[in-house]
């Protein structure tokens, strides 16, 4: 059985970067795409990032392409999400998933859930 825990949430100013992580509890994490959604008061929850499972594959959503970096490191279970030039509308709750396809960007499409961590991004 898989679980994910987040963390690295917490408060930062607008034009400042936060890192967040994603601890995979279970077993064959490399054979899992992993992914980043985020939900924002009163909005659905979006995508966010993925990355293949060995690594080598990425895909961000374009209102953060060039501002956040998904990585992961097999040897620790674990996936990042290493956020710059943080804005305002930033502001959500991050949640990691684990899923079969890093293209995958509807969140019906991944099966794992963690509990989610918070993101508030004060200007």
């Amino acid at each position: 059985q898989v679980q994910l825990v987040e963390s690295g949430g917490g408060p930062v100013q607008a034009g400042g970067s936060l890192s967040l992580s994603c601890a995979f509890a279970g077993s064959a994490f490399n054979t899992y795409a992993m992914a980043w959604f985020r939900q924002a008061p009163g909005k659905e929850r979006e995508f966010v990032a993925s990355i293949r499972g060995n690594g080598e594959n990425s895909n961000y959503a374009d209102s953060v392409k060039g501002r956040f970096t998904i990585s992961r490191d097999n040897t620790k279970n674990t996936v990042y999400l290493q956020m710059n030039s943080l804005k305002s509308e930033d502001t959500a709750i991050y949640t990691c998933a684990a899923g079969n396809g890093y293209r995958n960007m509807l969140s019906s499409q991944w099966r794992i859930w963690g509990q989610g961590t918070q993101v508030t991004v004060s200007s």
